[in-house]
């Protein structure tokens, strides 16, 4: 187990390094550059001229890049010249909002869509699995901002019981439950059809399993097979496909609050791009990034314990 962590936990390093190879490339990369984007494009050549050694960037790319990651590791992500404030500063800020709006609806997807996918699979080709099956598809067919427009219109603008903008985030905490009800429900309806169907195929290729029909000829009950074994060799897709849907929970995330006006770094990502902000923009993208990968670190290791095998692979 010790030495699959520590597999694990390479390549995640491995793949951040690589991630900052990238944004440091993109960071270079920006039409008219990181001095234009502060100074405007009106600058004299002097004025860039002067930024350019002031921040180091007339150093070659390798040594640029040696700083910025130690930087990084320093924790300082630079400088918002458009927020005149630390990039760093602004993340703390904003970035519990976003991980209380994720983890608040991860839980609550997987709290109702593996159930009901389990359901379904023991259920398979009834009415109540066509009817949740037809139901899941029309919710996994909508994207996140449609699902959220559809939200405001029905429980906001005609029936007006939860409020469609979170201008009173943090205000109480009552008012924060009432501004998280519609961007939390965006935000799940999508994804929960997203993890029952999975767990409806894995448990529907599981019953088909020897393991199934020796448990049944030792007079188990089906009921008790679905619960005692069968859940449990579904699960392991199921914990997969968490890390591999936290980057489309994160994208979906920075739409939703847009579209709810919700204080996290979705709508700070959005803000930032539309004044040019590229530290901010460039600022989110490595948290996001890092929360990915942390994601599906705790994905694998959720799978070594599901599934011993795993280790040993």
């Amino acid at each position: 187990m010790i030495s699959y962590l520590a597999r694990r936990l390479l390549q995640a390093v491995l793949v951040m390094l690589i991630v900052s190879v990238i944004v440091f490339i993109i960071l270079h990369a920006l039409p008219g550059g990181l001095v234009r984007a502060q100074l405007g494009p009106r600058a004299s050549a002097y004025s860039v001229h002067q930024l350019e050694v002031t921040e180091g960037l007339l150093n070659p790319l390798p040594v640029q890049y040696g700083i910025w990651l130690l930087h990084l590791l320093e924790g300082n992500f630079g400088f918002s010249y458009k927020l005149n404030q630390p990039v760093a500063g602004l993340l703390a800020n904003y970035l519990p909002r976003t991980l209380l709006l994720v983890g608040i609806s991860s839980v609550l997807t997987v709290a109702i869509g593996v159930p009901m996918g389990l359901w379904q699979g023991y259920r398979r080709n009834k009415p109540d699995d066509h009817a949740l099956s037809a139901s899941m598809l029309i919710l996994y067919a909508m994207p996140d901002f449609l699902l959220g427009v559809i939200l405001i219109i029905l429980l906001s603008l005609d029936l007006p019981v939860f409020p469609s903008t979170a201008t009173a985030f943090g205000s109480s905490l009552s008012a924060d439950v009432e501004v998280l009800v519609l961007p939390v429900a965006a935000l799940t309806l999508g994804n929960v059809s997203y993890y029952s169907r999975y767990m409806r195929a894995s448990v529907i290729d599981n019953l088909l399993e020897d393991y199934v029909r020796t448990a049944r000829a030792k007079g188990n009950s089906r009921r008790r097979v679905v619960v005692r074994h069968v859940m449990r060799n579904s699960l392991s897709s199921t914990i997969t496909n968490i890390g591999l849907t936290l980057p489309f929970v994160f994208s979906g995330a920075l739409i939703i609050e847009e579209l709810f006006n919700f204080p996290g770094i979705g709508l700070l990502f959005w803000d930032a791009s539309q004044s040019r902000d590229y530290p901010v923009l460039l600022g989110v993208v490595l948290v996001v990034t890092a929360s990915v990968v942390a994601g599906s670190l705790l994905a694998d290791i959720g799978y070594a314990i599901i599934d011993p095998r795993v280790r040993y692979a």
